[in-house]
């Protein structure tokens, strides 16, 4: 759910930047309600999402302590970050990039170019995700990881 920085490609699609620009919640309700229209833009549109548990992780993150700038320094870190393509190209791990086809806030195009960036790195596109990690497509991440993982492993002699 990245990219690599770079001005042309993972650009956000225009219609998500509006929940970006709007004060944040002065209240748990307030901020739970506009985390529920964030993930309604931004989520998995093809996985089924449990809105009662949404909400409640954004309580327990509310009760836990929000910075009302906190998107605000998000945004400018990721800004200020610059184009990473660079110092992608130094990775020497086996690397996989998982990326959602639906993914509205980092589209799919950031997935497709942080792995061409990664030298040998496996990119798993997966049909219906957004940006979040439905229970669906759990399955599939972790044998993605286990796999990735086994070409990591060094026999122990």
């Amino acid at each position: 759910m990245s990219s690599t920085g770079s001005r042309w490609s993972g650009q956000p699609a225009p219609r998500v930047l509006p929940i970006f620009l709007q004060k944040p919640g002065r209240t748990k309700e307030e901020y739970a309600d506009r985390i529920e229209r964030l993930f309604a833009l931004v989520g998995s549109p093809d996985f089924e999402r449990d809105p009662a548990e949404l909400r409640a992780l954004a309580e327990l993150s509310w009760e836990r302590g929000i910075d009302p700038a906190g998107f605000a320094r998000q945004l400018g870190a990721i800004l200020a970050s610059g184009h990473r393509a660079e110092d992608l190209s130094r990775i020497d791990a086996p690397t996989l990039v998982i990326h959602g086809k639906a993914d509205k806030l980092v589209r799919p195009s950031g997935g497709r170019a942080t792995a061409r960036a990664i030298p040998n790195a496996r990119l798993e596109l997966i049909d219906g995700m957004g940006h979040d990690l439905p229970r669906g497509v759990w399955p599939r991440i972790l044998a993605g990881i286990d796999e990735t993982a086994a070409r990591a492993a060094v026999p122990v002699s």
